[in-house]
């Protein structure tokens, strides 16, 4: 006969299905925050489990969540990539296990990681979440490490939030500015107006004489970007040498990016996420005017060595 499940491990087996199924339901990929929202709204939780740590003040259900997120990226169940969780085929499948059982398979991904990557040193600190369940080995880095991730996905919602909060014209100047940052010069900005389908031209040279010369469309709202729009981009795109880029900060359908990937005609799709990516990367060259437009602070954290 097995041994009953601990109650953090049970509440963990229910959460940790329940971010998967979500998952699932939004076509394999959603925003952390989005799908831990959807959790709290979706799971029938006691007050146990709403109740908050007392050293950390975080609710202990969505500490549980982040904490044995790990284990179903180890298992190759999960995701995460600059805030966003990705739901992988091998989680697709593994929700036929039920939710024990799929916990518990993510869980021995887990251990079996560990004892392949053994740390030089060990700390015997153990968070909250871990006092329940004391038979974890190597606690601290794993609680870290979800720490991190839930700092980072909190870091992109704040930024994928001030983003939003632009209007058209204050987002296309940021789009301007990254391309800037790039090392393209950006001699057409569209005006208030109609803009003839092109929203920015850019140039890796002042006067445009190397090729490739950009074509830039953006749309700054909350519906995806449709086939019909990224095509007429492509018929903008006549002289040898243009290529496209399309940046909608409502993302794109998915016939729309098999149709850009499919096409002769190079469009580059940029989508919120990507677009933040790509600020981050290239911050440090931005200029302090620019940098105004969405400023960052880096903040630097431990990362044990494996």
């Amino acid at each position: 006969m097995s041994k009953p499940l601990a109650p953090s491990k049970q509440l963990a087996a229910k959460v940790s299905y329940a971010a998967l199924k979500i998952l699932k339901a939004k076509g394999g990929e959603a925003p952390g925050k989005d799908v831990v929202d959807e959790v709290g709204k979706t799971v029938e939780l006691d007050d146990w489990a709403k109740s908050t740590y007392e050293k950390t003040g975080k609710i202990r259900w969505e500490s549980i969540l982040h904490f044995y997120s790990i284990d179903l990226i180890k298992a190759g169940f999960l995701v995460k990539k600059k805030g966003v969780w990705y739901l992988t085929p091998e989680g697709d499948a593994a929700l036929a296990l039920g939710e024990v059982e799929l916990l518990a398979t993510a869980s021995q991904a887990y251990r079996s990681w560990r004892e392949a990557n053994p740390k030089k040193e060990k700390e015997d600190i153990k968070s909250d979440v871990i006092d329940e369940d004391s038979d974890r080995k190597s606690v601290t880095e794993q609680a870290q490490e979800a720490t991190l991730q839930e700092m980072e996905e909190l870091a992109n919602e704040g930024l994928r939030n001030q983003i939003n909060s632009l209007n058209p014209y204050e987002f296309q100047d940021l789009v301007g500015a990254l391309l800037r940052a790039m090392g393209y010069h950006t001699p057409f900005i569209a005006p208030k107006g109609k803009d003839g389908g092109v929203d920015i031209i850019a140039y890796q040279d002042p006067l445009g004489v190397v090729a490739p010369r950009i074509k830039v469309q953006i749309k700054h709202r909350e519906s995806s970007a449709s086939v019909d729009e990224v095509r007429q981009l492509m018929g903008l795109l006549q002289r040898d040498g243009d290529v496209g880029i399309f940046v909608s900060s409502g993302g794109f359908t998915y016939d729309t990016k098999m149709t850009a990937r499919a096409s002769h005609i190079h469009v580059e799709l940029i989508d919120l996420d990507r677009l933040i990516e790509l600020w981050q990367e290239f911050y440090s060259k931005l200029e302090d005017e620019d940098k105004n437009r969405l400023r960052l602070k880096p903040i630097y954290f431990y990362e044990p060595i494996n």
